[in-house]
């Protein structure tokens, strides 16, 4: 699972591949010119960004260096209707790491964002496994000591994210920030909910769970905390 920024102003392609990549178990937002991309990418954190390179308010090319300017690290994917190979290289040069000459297949695209979310050595892994629990990411199955634990999407996200990174801290703000979308209408009681939902499936009675809460902090994925 990644967080995915799709930029593009044909609203119909937006639509197409928003629903594919969701369809891969990404979470995707969708902005329709280059203006609204550089207000997101100062606010929200992406695993991958897929630009094209004509748009109103701000281009492609301008988004992309102000983006590396900044600071910015996630790989950018360079949509652009034309074929010219300096075109392509302005692109590149810009800090894009990758581009992609409309139209396309999105099997195509496909094979460009697994590519490049494979960089990431956090992201390499489509089996986690974690003390007693084995999460098959392509699969979207978890198990605990090889019994099968049924998770809904949004729960399956949130314990992929903790299991990528245990140990961590994350507050409610930055879980909502990585797990769901910009325009999903949620709040720090939407985390708590679905915590409270996960631990009820993957802890056991007589021991500690594996998601520890952090009192004014976050949570912190244990996988090996004692029994109680």
């Amino acid at each position: 699972m990644a967080k995915i920024l799709f930029v593009d102003d044909d609203k119909h392609l937006a639509a197409v591949v928003s629903d594919w990549l969701t369809g891969e178990n990404h979470v995707v937002d969708v902005v329709n010119d280059g203006l609204e991309a550089a207000s997101r990418l100062q606010f929200y954190s992406y695993d991958l960004i897929i630009l094209d390179l004509t748009m109103p308010g701000m281009d492609g090319m301008e988004v992309c260096k102000k983006y590396r300017a900044e600071g910015g690290k996630a790989p950018i994917i360079m949509l652009t209707g034309r074929n010219e190979t300096e075109q392509k290289m302005e692109g590149l040069d810009s800090g894009a790491d990758d581009y992609q000459t409309k139209p396309f297949e999105m099997r195509e695209l496909g094979a460009r964002v697994r590519a490049l979310l494979r960089r990431p050595q956090e992201l390499v892994s489509e089996v986690i496994t974690a003390g007693p629990l084995k999460l098959d990411v392509k699969a979207q199955k978890v198990t605990r000591n090889n019994v099968e634990i049924r998770l809904l999407p949004q729960q399956m996200a949130l314990l992929e994210f903790f299991m990528r990174h245990p140990g961590e801290i994350f507050s409610s703000e930055t879980l909502l920030d990585r797990i769901w979308s910009s325009e999903a209408d949620t709040s720090p009681d939407t985390v708590r909910v679905h915590i409270t939902r996960i631990r009820q499936k993957i802890d056991e009675d007589g021991q500690q769970s594996f998601i520890r809460t952090m009192h004014r902090v976050g949570y912190c994925f244990e996988p090996n905390r004692e029994a109680k």
